[in-house]
C-alpha cells in the first residue's frame, strides 16, 4: 500500500518536546502515513533521540542537515525526503489531537477546489491550556493583508500543491515569516486553502513566543508583502499592510501575549481526544 500522508516536522533544540508530537501522530486514528524529522544541526541532543525514535517504527525517518540552515530550509529538506501525496505538517513542540489527520485527509478527498487545509488551534504553555486561536473558514485573498490567515503546524497540504511554489522560499527576508510567504505565493497563482472549524491542535505558546522581531526582519516582511500583494493585485489598499510589520514591532510583548490569552477558553490541564 502506498503511503497517503507524510508528516514533516522540522526540530531544533527540542530534546524535551519532540518525543510528544511524534507520538501524537503515532497515536492517530488514520495510519497510512510516514513521519519524516530532519534536525537543524541541534545542540542538546535532540538528533540522536531522533535516532532512537526512527528505531521504534519502520514509519519514523530521521534525518539530518549538513549545517544549521533555518526552518524553510529544513521544511523543504523534509519535503523532498516524503513519498505522500498529501503533506501534513506539526513542529516539534506542538501535538494533534487524534482524529487531526483523518479530518483533514477526508476533507481534501472530498473538496477538490482546495489545495490545503488548516484547522483552530488551542493554545498552551508550561502550566497547561490557557486560550484558543480561531482561524477564517474560507479565506479570500483580501484575509492575507493582516497577516496568514492560517496556523502554519495545523496544515495540511497537497504535495502537488507545494511543488507549484516549489515549496518554501529560502531566504533572508522570510527567516521570521516564511509561513507567511508561503500562503501569499500560493494564492498568488490561484490556489486556495480553507481552515476546519475545530481545534485540531495543539500550539505552544508562551510569553517568549511573541517576542518583538527585529526591524531587520520587520523589513524583509514589508518587502515580501509588497511583491506578493502586488501580484495578487491588491493595491492600494495593501499599501497600509505593508507598513504593518514596522508598526507592529513597537508593540509590547505583553499585549501581544495578553491578546490571546484573553481569546480562549480557560486554562485547563489535558486534553486527549
Amino acid at each position: 500500500m502506498s503511503i497517503k500522508v507524510s508528516v514533516i516536522i522540522p526540530t531544533y533544540n527540542a530534546k524535551e518536546t519532540i518525543t510528544r508530537a511524534v507520538h501524537s501522530i503515532l497515536h492517530q486514528s488514520y495510519q497510512n502515513f510516514e513521519i519524516i524529522l530532519v534536525d537543524d544541526c541541534s545542540k542538546d541532543g535532540t538528533y540522536d533521540l531522533l535516532k532512537t525514535l526512527e528505531k521504534q517504527d519502520s514509519r519514523i525517518h530521521a534525518y539530518q542537515n549538513k549545517e544549521n540552515k533555518k526552518s524553510a530550509y529544513t521544511r523543504n529538506h523534509a519535503i523532498k525526503k516524503s513519498i505522500g501525496e498529501y503533506i501534513m505538517q506539526l513542529d516539534d513542540d506542538d501535538y494533534c489531537v487524534k482524529t487531526r489527520m483523518e479530518k483533514q485527509l477526508k476533507f481534501l478527498d472530498d473538496n477538490k477546489g482546495f489545495d490545503f487545509v488548516g484547522s483552530n488551534c488551542f493554545l498552551f504553555d508550561q502550566e497547561g491550556i490557557y486560550g484558543n486561536m480561531e482561524s477564517p473558514t474560507n479565506p479570500k485573498k483580501e484575509d492575507l493583508l493582516s497577516t496568514s490567515p492560517f496556523i502554519n503546524p495545523s496544515v495540511m497540504f497537497r504535495k502537488k500543491a507545494l511543488q507549484k511554489v516549489e515549496g518554501y522560499r529560502v531566504s533572508k527576508e522570510t527567516i521570521r515569516g516564511q509561513d507567511y510567504d508561503l500562503y501569499l505565493r500560493m494564492y498568488a497563482i490561484g490556489l486556495h486553502g480553507y481552515n476546519i472549524q475545530e481545534e485540531l491542535i495543539f500550539y505552544y505558546k508562551d510569553s517568549k513566543s511573541f517576542s518583538k522581531s527585529s526591524f531587520y526582519y520587520r523589513i524583509g516582511e514589508a518587502k515580501f508583502r509588497y511583491r506578493n500583494f502586488k501580484k495578487m493585485n491588491l493595491f492600494p489598499k495593501a499599501l497600509p499592510y505593508v507598513i504593518k510589520p514596522l508598526i507592529a514591532a513597537l508593540i509590547p510583548n505583553k499585549i501581544l501575549y495578553w491578546r490571546h490569552s484573553k481569546k480562549g477558553i480557560g486554562r485547563k490541564n489535558n486534553i486527549t481526544n
